[in-house]
């Protein structure tokens, strides 16, 4: 289901903006840090993408199920070996 609601830009200090009905903020879920895109003559608000978002979870579960060790075998080469000086 559709929900329209008409409404004004209205002046915000030096910018424009509009107020966001609180029946559309709920049936949209979005709250805090939003970002909005311009395509084409419309303009598209959505909740900021977190990159990292649920790591912590998966490299738990990775833990447990044994896979966060390295697939690689450890081979020391002659230049492991060699002792550096900064």
């Amino acid at each position: 289901m559709t929900t329209a609601i008409k409404t004004r830009i209205i002046k915000i200090g030096n910018s424009q903006g509009i107020r966001i009905p609180k029946l559309l903020l709920e049936q949209s879920g979005l709250e805090g840090e939003v970002e909005i895109n311009l395509e084409g003559n419309h303009l598209t608000i959505r909740s900021v993408a977190h990159p990292r978002a649920g790591w912590d979870k998966a490299f738990a579960r990775m833990a447990a199920n044994g896979d966060d060790v390295m697939l690689d075998e450890y081979v020391p080469t002659e230049w492991d070996k060699t002792e550096w000086e900064w």
